[in-house]
C-alpha cells in the first residue's frame, strides 16, 4: 500500500511531464513549419499588427487553406480600398482580428478575477468588441482615404499637366507628381504604378490597375481618358486639364453640398442638448424669483 502512494504521484507526474513536452514538441514543430515571408516587396503592416506579427503569421499560415473563397474575396476588395493589400493578406487580417478578441477576453477575464466578481458576459463582449475594432478601423481609413485623395486629385492634376507640358511624357510627369506633390494616398498610388512599370509592366495596364485598386468614379474616368488618349495618340495637355478643371468643380460642389447639410445635421445637438441648457439658464432666476415671491 505505502509503494502504491509512492509510485502513482510519480507516474501521473512522469505522465503530465511527457505530455507537457509533447504538446511544447507539437507547437515548435508547427511554428518551424511556416516558412519564412519574403517581405521585400511588400509594405509594412499597421502598427497593431506589427506588434503581434509572429503569432499572427503563424495563424495565418494555418488559417488561410481553411477560410472560403467569398470571404477571402471581400476582405481583400477592403484592404485594396484601403491600400493595404500589399501590406496584409486576408488571412493575416483575419488572424489580427481573432487574436486580438481571444487577448480582450483573456484580459477581461485576468481583471474580473482580480476584482473577484462573476464572470457573465463580460469576457464574450470583450473579444467581440476586439474583434470588430479592426474591421471599424478599416473601415475609417477606407472613408479618410477617399476624402484626402478627392481633395488632393486636383492639384496632382495639375502638376501632371504642367509637367506633360512642359514636354516630359507620362511616366516623368507622374515622377514628378510623387516628388512634388503633397503627401497622401494618391501619391502612395501614383508611385505604386510607377513602382509597377520599373518592374515591367505596361504603363497602360498599371494605370488600369490603379483605377481598379481604388474603385473611384473620379480616378476611373481620368484612367479612362489617359489610356484613351495613348491609345489615339492624342495631346494629354488638353485632356489632363480639362480633367483638373472637372474634378474641381466637383470637389467645389461636394462643398457646397456639405455646407447645405450642416444646418441640417446641427438640428438634433441644438434641439436636445443646447436649447435645454438656454432654458434652464433663463428659467432659474425667474423660478427662483417666484419661488421666494411666494414664501
Amino acid at each position: 500500500m505505502d509503494d502504491l502512494k509512492f509510485w502513482i504521484p510519480l507516474l501521473c507526474a512522469l505522465g503530465l511531464g511527457l505530455s507537457i513536452f509533447l504538446l511544447a514538441h507539437a507547437i515548435g514543430r508547427a511554428i518551424d513549419a511556416v516558412p519564412n515571408e519574403d517581405r521585400s516587396y511588400r509594405d509594412a503592416p499597421p502598427r497593431f499588427f506589427l506588434l503581434i506579427w509572429w503569432p499572427l503569421r503563424w495563424l495565418a499560415y494555418y488559417l488561410g487553406p481553411v477560410l472560403p473563397l467569398n470571404l477571402r474575396q471581400r476582405v481583400l476588395v477592403k484592404l485594396r480600398l484601403a491600400g493595404l493589400d500589399y501590406a496584409l493578406a486576408p488571412e493575416q487580417f483575419i488572424a489580427g482580428q481573432l487574436l486580438g478578441a481571444a487577448g480582450a477576453a483573456g484580459l477581461a477575464v485576468w481583471l474580473i478575477g482580480n476584482l473577484h466578481l462573476p464572470l457573465g458576459p463580460w469576457p464574450l463582449l470583450a473579444g467581440a468588441c476586439a474583434y470588430l475594432m479592426p474591421g471599424i478601423w478599416l473601415r475609417d481609413r477606407i472613408l479618410l482615404r477617399r476624402r484626402d485623395t478627392l481633395k488632393t486629385l486636383p492639384f496632382m492634376l495639375d502638376i501632371i499637366t504642367l509637367c506633360v507640358e512642359a514636354g516630359l511624357n507620362l511616366s516623368g510627369a507622374l515622377a514628378q507628381a510623387v516628388a512634388k506633390g503633397p503627401a497622401g494616398p494618391l501619391r502612395d498610388e501614383f508611385s505604386r504604378v510607377l513602382r509597377d512599370v520599373r518592374a515591367g509592366r505596361p504603363r497602360l495596364d498599371a494605370l488600369r490597375t490603379l483605377g481598379d485598386r481604388m474603385n473611384e468614379p473620379a480616378i476611373s474616368n481620368f484612367v479612362a481618358a489617359l489610356i484613351q488618349a495613348e491609345r489615339m495618340g492624342m495631346n494629354l495637355g488638353p485632356i489632363l486639364r480639362a480633367q483638373s478643371e472637372q474634378r474641381r468643380n466637383e470637389r467645389f460642389a461636394r462643398a457646397e453640398k456639405l455646407a447645405m447639410e450642416a444646418p441640417v445635421k446641427l438640428l438634433f445637438p441644438l434641439i436636445a442638448f443646447i436649447f435645454p441648457c438656454t432654458f434652464v439658464v433663463l428659467g432659474f432666476p425667474i423660478a427662483m424669483k417666484f419661488i421666494h415671491m411666494g414664501l
